[in-house]
């Protein structure tokens, strides 16, 4: 039988998921590469034999994406099946006619063949966009599940950059286990923040054998999705969370536009900060494509330890890095804290920038007067200390989850912003959750 030769489009994360859902020890396929995209030093390394299974014992090779049309025809491509997220939608139809063109045919994968089954509840927080409050929505979930005396388990959506094998399965309950797992700045901002609020938390690449270890020790397992990615486990609640700063974005970017669709409970954050109007046009949208949906409308408000750090300062300003890259989005907490409480000036971090901050900036020149908090690495996160401790500014704002000066040394004086999901409308996710547990009892 002649096997379909599959090309997998990804960036370290729903790719690696399709390939072990759908493709791995399928004797109809024969997955010839990965392409990355988005996420530096990813392309150039393989996934490995260990996890690819039987089928594959050299493993399986990863290029750049930028070598696309090149292996469709050197690897004699069937199908390419596109895995990654947080695009709009005409960047998705773009790369399937460069796809086509190029002989193969474009695949997207479903909720049917990807989503795993688990033995007990479960909740997934997803969102219309990459910084729409994800997190800080799954702290509060976890929170107040656990005050109800569950035991709660998240899983969040992977960010595997370093070596795969050993980041098979990965359990978070302490700080160190930060440190024993060599994690990158992304995956502490991700993680730090449930494990000072006391919530276990799993990751990894192989999501079927996480699932089957989190499901030891728990009660409820939330799914803390990433970018704006479908969840990899099946639901029995979907929590979506929107961005009115970005009105339109519900419907128009992958997936996304999918997420809205699926939701049971749509939370619109940010609200305090965004215009009447603009809420009402993702009001009007949610409307449109998912009536049926719960609407909660919530704010994120910030505080700072100290404001005196600010009021009058020419400041810089550092933000999560996601947020504003592949997120797009051209500020964040700290720039609405530098407002807030009277910055005298937020300077332009660009004259000072060094090796690959620099890179990040050429790539995604609109990011804006302020400082994405790239760690994808030991030698990025030293370029981001010297980054910060060469700008001319008074002090500095950490507008990231996790606080920076835990991992590097800010010779500035410095201020950390705080965030935290506050709903404002009812029913709220409380009320929300008080029937889901009753229901799951």
């Amino acid at each position: 039988m002649k096997r379909t030769r599959v090309l997998i489009m990804g960036a370290a994360g729903r790719d690696f998921h399709n390939f072990n859902t759908v493709f791995r020890d399928d004797e109809r396929y024969d997955v010839v590469a990965f392409t990355a995209t988005q996420i530096p030093n990813i392309d150039g390394r393989k996934y490995p034999r260990e996890l690819a299974g039987k089928l594959y014992p050299n493993g399986i090779p990863i290029y750049p994406e930028s070598d696309l049309v090149k292996l469709i025809n050197d690897q004699h491509v069937d199908d390419v099946v596109f895995s990654y997220s947080d695009v709009p939608h005409n960047y998705v139809m773009t790369k399937a006619a460069i796809v086509m063109a190029a002989g193969a045919d474009f695949t997207v994968l479903g909720i049917r063949k990807t989503m795993l089954k688990s033995s007990v509840p479960v909740i997934a927080i997803v969102a219309v966009r990459t910084g729409s409050g994800k997190s800080q929505t799954s702290r509060k979930v976890c929170g107040y599940l656990r005050s109800l005396g569950k035991r709660v388990v998240a899983v969040r959506h992977p960010m595997p950059y370093g070596d795969l094998v050993k980041q098979k399965v990965q359990r978070y309950k302490t700080l160190d286990d930060l440190v024993k797992n060599e994690c990158t700045v992304e995956e502490m901002e991700e993680y730090e923040p449930h494990i000072v609020n006391g919530t276990i938390i799993y990751a990894g690449v192989d999501y079927e054998a996480i699932l089957r270890e989190a499901e030891k020790e728990a009660d409820i397992i939330v799914w803390d999705g990433g970018n704006n990615d479908m969840s990899f486990y099946k639901p029995d609640l979907t929590i979506t969370v929107a961005d009115p700063h970005r009105p339109g974005h519900e419907l128009t970017y992958f997936p996304g536009a999918v997420n809205i669709r699926l939701a049971d409970v749509i939370v619109i954050n940010k609200v305090e900060t965004a215009t009447r109007e603009n809420i009402d046009i993702v009001r009007r949208n949610i409307r449109e494509v998912n009536p049926k949906a719960t609407v909660i409308e919530a704010a994120s408000p910030i505080t700072v330890e100290d404001e005196s750090v600010i009021r009058g300062k020419r400041v810089l300003v550092v933000e999560d890095g996601p947020t504003l890259t592949h997120g797009e989005m051209t500020y964040g907490a700290g720039i609405v804290a530098a407002r807030k409480f009277g910055a005298k000036a937020i300077i332009d971090p660009r004259p000072w920038v060094v090796n690959s901050i620099a890179e990040t900036f050429k790539k995604y020149p609109n990011i804006g007067e302020l400082l994405p908090a790239m760690g994808y690495g030991e030698k990025q996160v030293q370029d981001l200390e010297s980054t910060i401790n060469r700008v001319d500014c008074d002090s500095v704002i950490i507008g990231t989850p996790i606080d920076l000066r835990r991992i590097i040394k800010i010779k500035k004086p410095s201020v950390r912003v705080r965030y935290d999901l506050a709903e404002i409308t009812k029913p709220d996710l409380s009320q929300i959750l008080d029937e889901f547990v009753k229901k799951h009892a």
